[in-house]
């Protein structure tokens, strides 16, 4: 019997894709062309295909409009917030009433210790052409689907409070937000294949953090040995290379397959 293969891609955005997009990921637009090529020749051998979307709301606690300095300014993007900050008054939250809670939300990330809050520019915003999937990819998906197949689209990012790396749960859940919380339903539908591709943007943060809270859910380590990262269809966010190659080299010391996209199934 052949094994069931899911591709699972990360956030495959204008606004990560694109050279002109808002947070463009250096070497992403080509990702997105071997990536596209690898569907149209591998076609009906793919049994399901999810693509996560990251989508936002112009208002977010990692974007620069949420955050003022003493003078009013807010942060440039790419300036690191740390609890100390917030706490010292470096920064404050341009609404005042949601500075309690962005001060526990700094706290917990520091606490999680996996990244501080970093602020990004505006990207991926609901409804405009930053959301949507990378053109390249879009047109090999729509010919995917004509085999009578539907892509599984999976939204994350609106909650304004929380960034949401991982397309498994928020950095910092919401208790009032389902959204943000565990989706132990997607995580069951990609533990039903036997192998799962792996890839998108970027590898240092969105695709390294959905990659490691979906094989932490499964206890039994079953995910682990079913993931094949394809190495040539993500990239890493510029400066930030060293948690890309530490998410190999701690995943690939737990069981995790690494191929390209040529080579896998030639």
């Amino acid at each position: 019997m052949s094994k069931k293969i899911h591709l699972l891609v990360i956030d495959p955005q204008h606004d990560f894709c694109a050279p002109n997009g808002n947070l463009y990921v250096k070497g992403a637009d080509k990702d997105m062309e071997r990536l596209a090529n690898m569907v149209k020749r591998l076609g009906k051998k793919l049994d399901d295909i999810h693509v996560t979307l990251d989508s936002h709301h112009y208002i977010h606690i990692a974007h620069p409009v949420f955050w003022k300095n003493s003078s009013g300014a807010h942060p440039n993007p790419f300036t690191i917030i740390s609890a100390q900050d917030v706490r010292d008054g470096t920064w404050t939250t341009t609404k005042p009433s949601l500075f309690k809670r962005a001060k526990d939300y700094v706290e917990q990330l520091e606490k999680n210790a996996r990244y501080p809050l970093c602020i990004w520019p505006p990207h991926c915003l609901i409804g405009t052409l930053g959301q949507t999937v990378y053109p390249v990819l879009m047109e090999a998906l729509m010919d995917w689907c004509k085999t009578f197949a539907a892509v599984d689209f999976v939204t994350k990012g609106s909650n304004i409070l929380t960034e949401h790396y991982s397309a498994i749960v928020a950095d910092v859940p919401d208790p009032n937000d389902p959204s943000t919380q565990m989706n132990v339903s997607f995580l069951n539908t990609i533990n039903e294949a036997d192998i799962v591709l792996l890839a998108g943007e970027a590898r240092s943060h969105c695709l390294c953090n959905t990659a490691t809270d979906a094989v932490n859910y499964f206890l039994d380590n079953s995910l682990i040995k079913k993931l094949v990262l394809l190495s040539d269809a993500t990239s890493d966010v510029t400066g930030f290379e060293n948690l890309g190659e530490k998410f190999v080299k701690d995943m690939t010391a737990r069981g995790m397959q690494v191929t390209t996209t040529k080579d896998f199934l030639t």
